[in-house]
């Protein structure tokens, strides 16, 4: 018999419940208040922590909003809900740029804000000049010196960023949705993760009907742990910089680093122990055996490879005195980064071997029997046909941009990787997600950056351009948590186009003042100021490996053939060692992702991982705490939100009052 907790979890809405649309007004006014209320939050604790509000914003959104209708007597449906916790989400998470490495939330100004700091900083000398002013203004302009995105400098780089943008959540929708016609209506692919997230994504649904389930009880255990945590991690240091000349720390943000201390022991070991809780929560969330390879191939290379490669002056960079980060960048380009091309070169193949078998296998998988694949009026379907039109239209506009923006780049490239590799890569990695709730297996490092060396191309504006190198696997099983919870695909679209009206405006309100009260990164900011660095050195490292000057000899220096021979040939070997044992496979391929992973937030995420599956699977159930680990993880992060929304708000309108004052 079924327990009730896994019957719950399975089982999102009545089969004859009738789709319904999810927006409404009431998804307008939740993308307002995460807008205007959560998203400076976000920004700020990105900066502080490097810990993303996503799962917090969501919850926080979610609570309020169920509290209203509760108090005015109205139920919030299943649809409503879906679309708000996914508002929340994307208004909070959409951020980043693809080859930087580093953290960016709160929308597409703080790609720009990361592209400030790079042309200013030391990494990018021999570089800045480069850097073309449709990317950010260059070195001494007033409009980094005044830190205002109101200058006439930063019209073009904003513009063709949010060109970007716009385009890419349209590429996103319309081959997402094609990809779902495809192999779930086609191939009847069963997306079993979907089951998990949308049921997730429900659980508040309890509570607006005046009933408490356990969904409910758990994400308060989480919040509860996060509002502790964050009381010490977030509050003390925050509020400490507002009354106290100097800012006051508990831990350090974000780890203690032990690599000067033990540089007579361990000579070129990375050591050291992160200081945020969320890293041993997302242990337990994570697949277990994919920590497991992670953090055996953290500790080989620190703790027991990198003192053997010194001794042998193979790492001959490294200094004693050298802490971390600059430890980290020495062992990387002496040795690191090369072995890791090698077991990129195994990932990659074992990829292409694995979609090999899943595509011969389709028959097989998609089952006796197969839809027809017409679209459903109920569902609020299109012909697959026009989603692929309105993709191949928004993959030739990419096309069309990047050779506007770099006309010396080879045209033929970009368009390979928009209208062959994206869609390809994309289906790959919707059939891994639908066959096994994740696109284990099927990765390909290094490609983009392979391609723009090999390309023959001089110049660097190429590592900035929107190629469209893109894996849209995941936006499938966003149709099917729609489909699961009855909810008409065309609110997907209208919540798309009002997060990004929102994100615009709001993300250039608040990266514009928070930019404006003070440098980024600066001793405020404890995260940036220790990692963007590093991030920085590794992004300049490969923009100038196309320089015509001595970007090529820089890289033939670092690349070296035999160290990828070697990474190559330990992966292979690995690989089939595992093979042969019959062991997961999940511990190769983290194991090659782990090469280049800090101890310090490894050892947390094992620590949580093991703690998972040896006491809390066995106290609660491994199909429970499948259930409840996600969702705890959603508390925390919604605890630490909550607990560090006050002392951010005190400490964003004391620097703004100081800056009016003084």
């Amino acid at each position: 018999m079924v327990k009730e907790e896994e019957k719950e979890r399975f089982e999102i809405m009545p089969e004859e419940a009738p789709f319904e649309p999810g927006f409404n007004m009431k998804t307008l006014w939740a993308a307002l208040f995460v807008g205007f209320v959560m998203l400076p939050g976000a920004i700020y604790l990105g900066l502080v922590t490097g810990q993303s509000m996503a799962g917090g914003a969501e919850w926080v959104t979610l609570i309020l909003f169920i509290e209203i209708a509760k108090r005015t007597f109205v139920r919030l449906r299943t649809q409503e809900i879906i679309i708000l916790y996914w508002v929340a989400g994307g208004l909070v998470l959409m951020g980043g740029k693809l080859g930087t490495g580093a953290d960016l939330f709160g929308g597409p100004f703080g790609v720009l804000i990361w592209d400030q700091y790079l042309i200013q900083s030391p990494q990018a000398d021999g570089l800045a000049e480069h850097i073309p002013t449709w990317v950010v203004p260059p070195r001494g302009s007033e409009a980094l010196l005044e830190r205002s995105f109101l200058h006439a400098a930063w019209l073009k780089p904003i513009i063709i960023l949010l060109v970007a943008v716009v385009l890419q959540r349209i590429n996103a929708l319309s081959l997402g949705y094609a990809l779902f016609r495809i192999t779930h209506d086609i191939e009847r692919l069963p997306y079993p993760m979907a089951y998990v997230q949308a049921g997730g994504a429900t659980a508040l649904a309890e509570t607006s009907s005046q009933k408490e389930g356990w969904r409910w009880h758990v994400f308060s255990t989480g919040t509860f742990i996060g509002a502790v945590w964050g009381l010490f991690y977030v509050v003390v240091p925050t509020l400490s910089s507002v009354f106290l000349t100097e800012t006051v720390s508990v831990l350090p943000i974000p780890f203690i680093d032990f690599t000067v201390p033990m540089k007579s022991v361990l000579p070129a070991a990375v050591v050291g122990l992160a200081t945020d809780l969320i890293h041993v929560l997302i242990g337990l969330v994570l697949p277990f055996w994919v920590v497991v390879g992670v953090f055996a191939s953290s500790i080989t290379v620190n703790l027991i490879a990198n003192p053997i490669l010194y001794a042998s002056g193979i790492l001959h960079t490294w200094e004693p005195g050298m802490s971390a980060i600059p430890t980290m960048i020495a062992n990387s380009f002496d040795f690191w980064l090369s072995f890791s091309l090698g077991g990129a070169i195994v990932v990659a193949l074992v990829g292409f071997g694995t979609a090999f078998i899943a595509l011969r296998n389709a028959q097989q998988n998609a089952g006796p029997e197969r839809s027809s694949g017409g679209p459903s009026p109920e569902r609020g379907d299109i012909k697959i046909v026009y989603a692929l039109g309105i993709w191949a239209l928004s993959t030739l506009a990419f096309v069309g941009m990047v050779y506007y923006l770099v006309p010396s780049f080879p045209w033929w490239i970009t368009a390979f990787f928009g209208f062959v590799w994206t869609p390809i890569y994309s289906y790959i990695g919707a059939r891994m997600i639908g066959l096994t709730g994740s696109p284990q297996g099927v990765s390909f490092p290094y490609l983009r950056e392979a391609s723009f060396y090999l390309s023959g191309y001089e110049g660097a504006g190429i590592w900035f351009a929107p190629v469209p190198i893109f894996q849209w696997g995941y936006e499938a099983q966003t149709f099917k948590q729609l489909e699961l919870t009855k909810t008409r695909f065309g609110s997907l679209v209208k919540m798309t186009a009002l997060t990004l009206a929102v994100m615009f405006v709001c993300s250039f309100l608040f990266w514009s003042l928070i930019w404006k009260l003070g440098p980024i990164p600066s001793s405020a900011y404890p995260y940036v100021q220790k990692l963007w660095p590093f991030h920085a050195t590794m992004q300049a490292f490969w923009a100038k490996s196309t320089l015509p000057d001595a970007g090529a000899n820089l890289l033939t220096q670092i690349i070296r053939w035999d160290y990828i021979g070697i990474g190559l040939g330990a992966s292979l070997i690995l690989y089939g060692a595992l093979h042969f044992l019959q062991a997961p496979m999940a511990i190769f391929y983290g194991f090659v992702a782990g090469l280049g992973q800090w101890p310090h937030f490894v050892i947390l995420n094992f620590i949580g991982a093991m703690l998972g599956r040896f006491y809390l699977e066995k106290r609660f159930g491994e199909a429970r705490w499948g259930a409840y680990a996600p969702i705890l993880l959603a508390g925390y992060s919604c605890g630490v939100g909550l607990i560090g929304m006050s002392s951010i708000a005190i400490a964003l309108i004391s620097k703004a009052v100081s800056q009016v004052v003084f």
